[in-house]
Protein backbone atom coordinates (compact mmCIF):
# COMPACT_ATOMS: atom_id res chain seq x y z
CA UNK A 1 0.00 0.00 0.00
CA UNK A 2 1.40 3.39 -0.97
CA UNK A 3 2.39 5.70 1.85
CA UNK A 4 1.07 9.25 2.08
CA UNK A 5 3.49 12.15 1.75
CA UNK A 6 3.61 14.09 5.02
CA UNK A 7 3.65 17.87 5.24
CA UNK A 8 4.81 19.64 8.39
CA UNK A 9 3.41 23.14 8.86
CA UNK A 10 6.25 24.41 10.97
CA UNK A 11 8.07 27.44 12.27
CA UNK A 12 6.01 27.82 15.47
CA UNK A 13 8.79 27.60 16.60
CA UNK A 14 11.55 26.06 14.50
CA UNK A 15 12.90 23.92 17.36
CA UNK A 16 9.50 22.26 17.79
CA UNK A 17 9.39 21.66 14.04
CA UNK A 18 12.75 19.89 14.17
CA UNK A 19 11.59 17.95 17.22
CA UNK A 20 8.48 16.67 15.43
CA UNK A 21 10.57 15.69 12.40
CA UNK A 22 12.95 13.75 14.63
CA UNK A 23 10.11 12.13 16.57
CA UNK A 24 8.51 10.97 13.31
CA UNK A 25 11.82 9.48 12.18
CA UNK A 26 12.28 7.66 15.49
CA UNK A 27 8.66 6.46 15.53
CA UNK A 28 8.78 4.99 12.02
CA UNK A 29 9.40 1.22 11.93
CA UNK A 30 12.13 0.59 9.38
CA UNK A 31 14.62 -2.00 8.19
CA UNK A 32 16.33 0.28 5.70
CA UNK A 33 16.59 3.98 4.87
CA UNK A 34 13.95 3.77 2.15
CA UNK A 35 11.32 2.70 4.69
CA UNK A 36 11.18 6.22 6.10
CA UNK A 37 8.33 8.53 5.15
CA UNK A 38 8.70 11.26 2.58
CA UNK A 39 8.26 14.51 4.51
CA UNK A 40 7.92 18.06 3.21
CA UNK A 41 8.59 20.80 5.77
CA UNK A 42 7.56 24.43 5.44
CA UNK A 43 9.32 26.08 8.37
CA UNK A 44 7.56 29.45 8.43
CA UNK A 45 8.58 31.47 11.50
CA UNK A 46 6.90 34.53 9.94
CA UNK A 47 3.49 33.26 11.09
CA UNK A 48 2.28 35.84 13.65
CA UNK A 49 2.23 34.74 17.28
CA UNK A 50 -0.90 32.75 18.07
CA UNK A 51 -1.15 33.71 21.74
CA UNK A 52 -0.86 37.43 21.00
CA UNK A 53 -3.67 37.10 18.46
CA UNK A 54 -5.96 35.14 20.81
CA UNK A 55 -5.41 37.79 23.48
CA UNK A 56 -6.26 40.50 20.88
CA UNK A 57 -2.79 42.01 21.16
CA UNK A 58 -1.34 40.94 17.83
CA UNK A 59 -1.97 40.18 14.18
CA UNK A 60 -4.22 37.28 13.24
CA UNK A 61 -2.01 34.39 12.03
CA UNK A 62 -4.76 32.65 10.06
CA UNK A 63 -3.89 34.02 6.60
CA UNK A 64 -0.24 33.07 6.96
CA UNK A 65 -1.26 29.65 8.28
CA UNK A 66 -3.56 29.19 5.28
CA UNK A 67 -0.83 30.23 2.85
CA UNK A 68 1.61 27.77 4.40
CA UNK A 69 -0.91 24.92 4.37
CA UNK A 70 -1.71 25.59 0.72
CA UNK A 71 1.99 25.63 -0.08
CA UNK A 72 2.42 22.19 1.49
CA UNK A 73 -0.55 20.84 -0.48
CA UNK A 74 0.80 22.27 -3.74
CA UNK A 75 4.18 20.72 -2.95
CA UNK A 76 2.62 17.26 -2.74
CA UNK A 77 1.72 16.79 0.93
CA UNK A 78 -1.19 14.38 1.38
CA UNK A 79 -1.55 14.82 5.14
CA UNK A 80 -0.43 17.78 7.26
CA UNK A 81 0.86 17.90 10.84
CA UNK A 82 1.14 21.12 12.85
CA UNK A 83 3.63 21.06 15.76
CA UNK A 84 1.97 23.89 17.69
CA UNK A 85 -0.80 23.48 20.24
CA UNK A 86 -2.04 27.07 20.15
CA UNK A 87 -2.30 27.05 16.34
CA UNK A 88 -5.02 24.41 16.67
CA UNK A 89 -7.34 27.22 17.78
CA UNK A 90 -7.56 27.87 14.03
CA UNK A 91 -7.87 24.23 13.04
CA UNK A 92 -11.39 24.29 11.57
CA UNK A 93 -10.77 27.41 9.47
CA UNK A 94 -7.46 26.01 8.28
CA UNK A 95 -8.87 22.63 7.28
CA UNK A 96 -11.42 24.38 5.04
CA UNK A 97 -8.76 25.79 2.70
CA UNK A 98 -6.97 22.52 1.86
CA UNK A 99 -8.32 19.25 0.48
CA UNK A 100 -5.82 17.08 2.33
CA UNK A 101 -6.49 16.13 5.97
CA UNK A 102 -4.79 18.04 8.76
CA UNK A 103 -4.07 15.82 11.74
CA UNK A 104 -5.67 17.32 14.84
CA UNK A 105 -3.02 17.04 17.54
CA UNK A 106 -5.46 18.09 20.26
CA UNK A 107 -8.02 15.44 19.28
CA UNK A 108 -5.29 12.80 19.07
CA UNK A 109 -4.13 13.76 22.57
CA UNK A 110 -7.67 13.64 23.95
CA UNK A 111 -8.16 10.18 22.44
CA UNK A 112 -4.85 9.11 24.00
CA UNK A 113 -6.04 10.31 27.42
CA UNK A 114 -9.35 8.47 27.02
CA UNK A 115 -7.53 5.29 26.03
CA UNK A 116 -4.51 5.30 28.34
CA UNK A 117 -5.62 7.20 31.45
CA UNK A 118 -9.14 5.91 31.99
CA UNK A 119 -9.16 6.43 35.77
CA UNK A 120 -7.54 9.87 35.83
CA UNK A 121 -9.85 12.63 37.10
CA UNK A 122 -7.47 15.60 37.34
CA UNK A 123 -4.84 16.63 34.80
CA UNK A 124 -2.41 19.53 35.01
CA UNK A 125 -1.94 21.63 31.88
CA UNK A 126 1.20 23.64 31.22
CA UNK A 127 0.72 25.74 28.11
CA UNK A 128 0.80 29.25 26.74
CA UNK A 129 -1.81 31.63 28.06
CA UNK A 130 -3.30 31.59 24.54
CA UNK A 131 -3.92 27.84 24.68
CA UNK A 132 -5.38 28.14 28.18
CA UNK A 133 -7.62 31.11 27.37
CA UNK A 134 -8.84 29.44 24.16
CA UNK A 135 -9.81 26.36 26.24
CA UNK A 136 -8.37 24.11 23.54
CA UNK A 137 -7.96 21.22 25.97
CA UNK A 138 -10.54 22.11 28.64
CA UNK A 139 -13.51 21.97 26.26
CA UNK A 140 -12.48 18.62 24.78
CA UNK A 141 -11.80 17.09 28.21
CA UNK A 142 -14.82 18.62 29.92
CA UNK A 143 -15.39 15.60 32.18
CA UNK A 144 -11.84 15.83 33.59
CA UNK A 145 -10.74 18.62 35.90
CA UNK A 146 -7.99 20.54 34.12
CA UNK A 147 -5.68 22.34 36.53
CA UNK A 148 -3.69 25.29 35.20
CA UNK A 149 -0.94 27.40 36.84
CA UNK A 150 -1.88 30.38 38.99
CA UNK A 151 -1.39 33.87 37.57
CA UNK A 152 2.15 34.35 38.84
CA UNK A 153 3.28 30.87 37.80
CA UNK A 154 1.80 31.44 34.34
CA UNK A 155 3.79 34.66 33.99
CA UNK A 156 6.95 32.76 34.88
CA UNK A 157 6.06 30.02 32.39
CA UNK A 158 5.45 32.53 29.59
CA UNK A 159 8.87 34.07 30.25
CA UNK A 160 10.46 30.63 30.17
CA UNK A 161 8.89 30.08 26.75
CA UNK A 162 9.07 33.58 25.22
CA UNK A 163 11.79 35.37 27.19
CA UNK A 164 15.17 36.48 25.91
CA UNK A 165 16.66 33.33 27.42
CA UNK A 166 13.55 31.24 26.89
CA UNK A 167 12.93 28.11 24.85
CA UNK A 168 11.77 29.95 21.73
CA UNK A 169 15.09 31.82 21.83
CA UNK A 170 16.92 28.48 21.68
CA UNK A 171 17.62 27.84 25.36
CA UNK A 172 16.83 24.37 26.74
CA UNK A 173 19.04 24.37 29.82
CA UNK A 174 18.69 22.64 33.18
CA UNK A 175 17.83 26.05 34.66
CA UNK A 176 14.67 26.15 32.56
CA UNK A 177 13.80 22.57 33.45
CA UNK A 178 14.07 23.29 37.17
CA UNK A 179 11.79 26.33 36.93
CA UNK A 180 9.18 24.47 34.90
CA UNK A 181 9.32 21.58 37.35
CA UNK A 182 8.52 23.98 40.20
CA UNK A 183 5.35 24.98 38.35
CA UNK A 184 4.49 21.35 37.66
CA UNK A 185 4.94 20.45 41.33
CA UNK A 186 2.39 23.12 42.28
CA UNK A 187 -0.11 21.44 39.96
CA UNK A 188 0.69 18.08 41.54
CA UNK A 189 -0.01 19.54 44.99
CA UNK A 190 -3.46 20.49 43.69
CA UNK A 191 -4.13 16.88 42.82
CA UNK A 192 -3.01 16.57 39.20
CA UNK A 193 -2.62 12.89 38.35
CA UNK A 194 -0.95 13.55 34.98
CA UNK A 195 0.54 16.53 33.15
CA UNK A 196 -0.16 17.62 29.57
CA UNK A 197 2.70 19.51 27.93
CA UNK A 198 0.30 21.80 26.08
CA UNK A 199 3.07 23.80 24.46
CA UNK A 200 5.42 22.01 22.07
CA UNK A 201 8.38 23.96 23.43
CA UNK A 202 7.89 22.35 26.84
CA UNK A 203 8.61 18.90 25.42
CA UNK A 204 12.05 20.18 24.44
CA UNK A 205 12.85 20.53 28.14
CA UNK A 206 10.80 18.10 30.26
CA UNK A 207 11.13 14.32 30.20
CA UNK A 208 9.05 11.53 31.73
CA UNK A 209 11.94 10.70 34.06
CA UNK A 210 11.51 14.15 35.66
CA UNK A 211 8.08 13.23 37.06
CA UNK A 212 6.39 10.51 39.09
CA UNK A 213 3.08 10.91 37.18
CA UNK A 214 2.34 10.39 33.49
CA UNK A 215 3.78 13.17 31.33
CA UNK A 216 1.60 13.51 28.24
CA UNK A 217 3.48 14.77 25.19
CA UNK A 218 1.11 15.89 22.40
CA UNK A 219 4.06 16.24 20.04
CA UNK A 220 4.97 12.57 20.45
CA UNK A 221 1.31 11.66 20.08
CA UNK A 222 1.22 13.71 16.87
CA UNK A 223 4.34 11.97 15.58
CA UNK A 224 2.82 8.54 16.26
CA UNK A 225 -0.46 9.54 14.59
CA UNK A 226 1.41 10.91 11.58
CA UNK A 227 3.29 7.66 11.06
CA UNK A 228 0.13 5.63 11.51
CA UNK A 229 -1.95 7.71 9.09
CA UNK A 230 0.81 7.87 6.49
CA UNK A 231 1.52 4.13 6.65
CA UNK A 232 -2.01 2.81 6.99
CA UNK A 233 -3.77 5.27 4.69
CA UNK A 234 -6.54 5.67 7.28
Amino acid sequence: MREKIVGILGGMGPLSTVDLFLKIIKSTPIRKEQDHLRIIIDNNPKIPDRTEAILARGKNPLEELKKTARNLEKSGAEIIAIPCNTAHYYYNDLQKVVDVPIINMILETVEYVRRELVNVKKIGLIATIGTIKARIYQDMLSDIKIITPDVESQKVLMDLIYGERGIKAGYTTARLRKKILRIVKLLLKQGAEAIIMGCTEISLVLRQKDLSVRLIDPLQILADATVRKAKDND
